[in-house]
């Protein structure tokens, strides 16, 4: 199991650390609930040292890459990048990224703990291509800025930072430190990537604390992942899933042409729907575990995957995710997981923003 650049800066402080999907990293600085507030109505920095960092280079990298991921590489401008799946022929999804045109090269973002599938999977395919892949995860690593105040916190740092979309990026230099500042995806609200050279990393991280961001861990991002309702590989996303039972639109083009898996994704496309689909439930009772069916009149017709409570102003609020059957999924529907109520409820859960 590794550590993250920032390991030995945040051990030092009032960090507590964890396993993070394979990477050891900050849980929380012994305030989850304040660390959760600053992502709703101020800004906090985290560690993101446990992405993967994978570069593709070579003449074929973007038809290559095009054929094996289930978005649009082909016409991704440059600066841009986009979120995509890895399937199998069967059309079940065997790992997710982001994809980021850097001109002469096509820089991917996964999960440490995806990496060596990911490898693999590469490695298989590549036969007569031009593609090279490398792992750059050792000499590029990153730091998130997240909350409505993200953008004044990295101008008040000194950032000339320009007007960026979501999943648009800008190479800049600050204080003769080279970064790229990447926005987030619209879906996980207002939220920024630096990527760095690891040993730039504490001098970035010191400069954003004094700026007013507030150092926060997993436990917190992982509140306002369920929160927004959005899945996460190797939890909520399994190598079962197909891809439109995760209702993860942002992920595939039925334009693009063809690549592993597209036969199954248009086909379910053509049909009309899946028979699940990914679904939230508001809690009533105690908390049910990762992994519980989901009943109505005693018979199973979901599991939950997530849950979490968020601990929001006027009370927790107990929420889950997990998928459930199409019938079953209406908005209001009252159904049994373990020994709770488990309503139907839309995503996101937009109510806790303030």
């Amino acid at each position: 199991m590794s550590a993250t650049t920032l390991h030995d800066k945040l051990t030092v402080g009032s960090a507590n650390m964890a396993d993070y999907g394979g990477t050891i990293t900050a849980a929380d600085f012994g305030d989850v609930r304040g660390e959760f507030s600053a992502l709703l109505s101020g800004c906090g920095v985290y560690d993101l040292g446990g992405r993967a960092k994978v570069t593709l280079t070579g003449k074929d990298r973007v038809r290559w890459l095009n054929g094996m991921t289930t978005n649009n590489v082909r016409d991704l401008p440059m600066g841009r990048g986009v979120y995509a799946f890895i399937l199998n022929p069967q059309g079940h999804i065997l790992g997710d990224l982001y994809v980021y045109n850097r001109g002469d090269s096509l820089l991917l973002d996964t999960d440490q703990a995806q990496l060596a599938k990911v490898l693999g999977i590469f490695k298989k395919y590549i036969i007569m291509d031009q593609v090279e892949v490398t792992n750059s995860s050792d000499s590029l690593t990153a730091i998130g800025v997240a909350g409505p105040k993200s953008r004044a916190v990295l101008l008040t740092v000194g950032l000339e930072l320009p007007e960026l979309e979501p999943l648009q990026f800008a190479d800049l230099r600050w204080r003769d430190i080279a970064l790229t500042v990447v926005r987030g995806e619209a879906e996980k609200g207002e939220a920024y990537e630096i990527w760095l050279a690891p040993e730039k990393v504490r001098e970035v991280w010191e400069a954003l604390l004094h700026a007013g961001a507030k150092p926060l861990g997993t436990t917190a991002l992982d509140l306002l992942r369920v929160a927004m309702g959005i899945p996460k590989y190797g939890q909520d996303i399994r190598e079962r899933e197909l891809p439109q039972e995760t209702e993860q639109t942002r992920a595939l083009n039925f334009t693009k042409g063809c690549y592993i898996g597209q036969e199954i994704v248009e086909r379910v496309r053509s049909r009309g729907n899946v028979h699940r689909k990914w679904t939230g439930f508001a809690i009533d009772g105690p908390l049910p575990a990762a992994g519980s069916k989901i009943q109505l009149d005693g018979k199973d017709v979901g599991e939950i995957t997530s849950v979490a409570s968020l601990p929001i102003e006027g009370g927790d609020r107990a929420v889950a995710l997990g998928y459930l059957r199409r019938e079953a999924a209406i908005a209001g529907e009252e159904l049994q997981a373990g020994n709770a109520r488990a309503t139907v409820a839309e995503l996101p859960f937009i109510e806790i923003r303030k």
